[in-house]
């Protein structure tokens, strides 16, 4: 499958909402039929010079998405880390290497900022995806916390 990466703009945003609803998680805090919090919080993410919504395209469908967000730091020497976000494959594309082209883009993109680190959370469970995430290389070396608020 021939995919090619971009930054998302306006008009993505309803195919990258349908993928995030399109899990068990998603289908219970994603309103993809109200797009318009959707849209507000795009225009946000592409104002933002630290923030990459990015789409993966394939005959003119969005397919696949990932949001990437650059974090300076004081720890390892000054150092930027690229953190990645809400990382989703349409369905019809599952198991074609979309995921994967994607998260190798994103590291990519993370050399290309000169990032040390490229890190992620990804939700207990989804195992499947933690098997993934291992398979690129992620090791597992730290535990997270959220707080809804």
């Amino acid at each position: 499958m021939d995919v090619t990466f971009r930054l998302a703009v306006t008009s993505d945003v309803p195919a990258i909402v349908a993928m995030l609803a399109d899990d068990q998680l998603g289908a219970t805090r994603e309103t993809p039929q109200d797009v318009e919090p959707y849209e507000h919080a795009f225009s946000v993410i592409d104002g933002d010079p630290n923030q990459m919504l990015v789409v993966g395209e394939s005959a003119g469908r969005v397919l696949a998405t990932l949001q990437l967000t650059f974090l300076p730091g004081l720890s390892h020497r000054g150092a930027w880390r690229a953190q990645i976000e809400a990382v989703r494959v349409d369905a019809s594309a599952r198991g074609e290497g979309v995921g994967e082209r994607l998260v190798r883009w994103a590291i990519g993109q993370a050399r290309v900022r000169d990032c040390a680190l490229v890190q992620l959370t990804s939700n207990t469970s989804r195992t499947d995806a933690h098997r993934f995430y291992e398979r690129l290389g992620f090791v597992a070396s730290h535990t997270g916390f959220k707080l809804a608020i």
